[in-house]
């Protein structure tokens, strides 16, 4: 018996393009993100949703994607970690994390950036504890996390400027 590869249009705005694709029906968004729009960033790693590697932002909200099928994001807006900078500068956030040595082996660092973006968005003025509790389900197999939390507050008050 042959598998059909059942096709599902999405439509979705992705690092500010809208995208229109017919997309695997079982395909995570992960699947689609690095394989069919070619953005890498967004890291493969434990596939179960424990190590945050593959968060990105869906509708605002950290997700991660692939525990999340292409056809839920109809509609969405998703951020990856290539949309974080603009005009091929960094962000503040992706600048904090350079500054502070917060990328080691640079492995979870898209994730970690995602989360803390999320956090940043609903809450402008964190504290370590909130650091802590944004970046929970993204772990960091260097231990570099005083070096994330350091450079996610530091990015915080060079956003307040």
């Amino acid at each position: 018996m042959t598998e059909v590869d059942e096709r599902v249009p999405v439509s979705v705005t992705v690092n500010r393009v809208r995208r229109d694709a017919a997309v695997a029906a079982h395909h995570t968004l992960l699947d689609v993100l690095r394989d069919d729009l070619d953005l890498t960033g967004t890291k493969e790693c434990c596939v179960v949703g424990e190590c945050g590697a593959c968060t990105v932002l869906v509708d605002g909200r950290a997700m991660n994607s692939c525990l999340m099928l292409a056809a839920e994001v109809d509609g969405a807006e998703v951020t990856t970690v290539e949309g974080l900078g603009h005009d091929g500068l960094l962000s503040p956030l992706q600048e904090a994390f350079l500054a502070h040595g917060a990328a080691q082996c640079g492995f979870c660092i898209p994730g970690q950036l995602m989360a803390a973006r999320a956090l940043l968005d609903r809450n402008p003025q964190p504290s370590v504890e909130d650091v802590h509790q944004a970046l929970v389900g993204n772990l960091c197999r260097c231990g570099g996390y005083e070096q994330i939390i350091a450079a996610v507050l530091d990015a915080a008050r060079a956003e307040a400027r």
